[in-house]
């Protein structure tokens, strides 16, 4: 396994820290304008409605809460917000799922949502049904954790899930940044266009019909790769344990600061609507 020199973890980090941003809370309903589909796993969602002004999203991997209209009626219910936090019509919540705001433009007012295309779904299912005109709830992002730009170098790994958040993040990144990714997607075709500023190594898996987290292709590739000197930050986002078992490697094996490393459960196996931090 390629190494690097060792860190010590109890040793004192960089000046360059993630600052966590609270955002004030907000339910939006807004209108699909148009869908298309960017690759066969992937199906692309564009928002609009008068109700989008005021949208922030300014940390690459923020979450918004999506609510779906009943899958039955057609109704979307969203809740008002009291003292005691969001109050909901009749006491129904309906199904919501976090996803990643893949793009805002401000000036076109509009709010692009990558949906990945499951086997099934609730949120699947919506976004392949979606039409222009379609409503579609939005809570939040609530916070945001800021990274810097600045560290010598940025390893970016994750699943499908993922990649709407590392696209995001390698767009922003500054021309003399260096971005590492390691990603996994089903087939090659499955994969979204990357591109950034920062030179930019990119590292595929591909599944090739295998279920999901069924074998540990990130953990594999994570573990094959030589990291550069310097001062990194980690971004990890995919299944719980994958996304638990690359951080202890990183942490663990290669020395890394926690700190300059955070990793995400975009989903959990056998279970739904999981998103948790890990590790902090």
């Amino acid at each position: 396994m390629p190494t690097r020199p060792s860190q010590d973890p109890s040793a004192s980090v960089a000046s360059r820290q993630p600052q966590r941003v609270r955002l004030p809370l907000r339910f939006r309903r807004l209108q699909v304008l148009f869908s298309q589909q960017p690759t066969p796993a992937f199906i692309r969602i564009v928002l609009g409605g008068e109700e989008l002004a005021g949208f922030n999203s300014p940390g690459f991997d923020d979450h918004a809460k999506l609510f779906l209209p009943d899958p039955e009626t057609g109704q979307l219910r969203l809740p008002t917000l009291s003292g005691a936090g969001p109050v909901w019509p009749d006491g129904h919540k309906p199904i919501a799922r976090d996803y990643t705001p893949r793009h805002h433009d401000r000036q076109a007012a509009t709010l692009t949502i990558d949906f990945v295309i499951h086997e099934a779904g609730p949120a699947t299912d919506w976004a392949r049904s979606a039409r222009p005109g379609d409503w579609l709830g939005v809570g939040g992002p609530r916070g945001s954790m800021l990274i810097p730009t600045d560290y010598d170098w940025h390893l970016l790994v994750g699943d499908e899930t993922a990649l709407p958040a590392i696209a995001r993040r390698l767009e922003e990144l500054p021309a003399d940044a260096h971005a590492i990714v390691v990603a996994e997607v089903d087939r090659p075709g499955d994969a979204l266009p990357l591109s950034s500023p920062a030179r930019l190594d990119l590292h595929w898996c591909h599944r090739e019909g295998a279920p999901p987290a069924s074998r540990q292709r990130l953990l594999a590739a994570v573990r094959n790769l030589e990291l550069p000197a310097g001062d990194g930050f980690v971004w990890v986002a995919c299944e719980s344990g994958q996304a638990r078992q690359l951080r202890q490697h990183l942490t663990g094996e290669r020395g890394l600061n926690p700190r300059q490393v955070k990793a995400a459960a975009y989903w959990r196996l056998g279970a739904e609507a999981v998103h948790e931090t890990i590790g902090e």
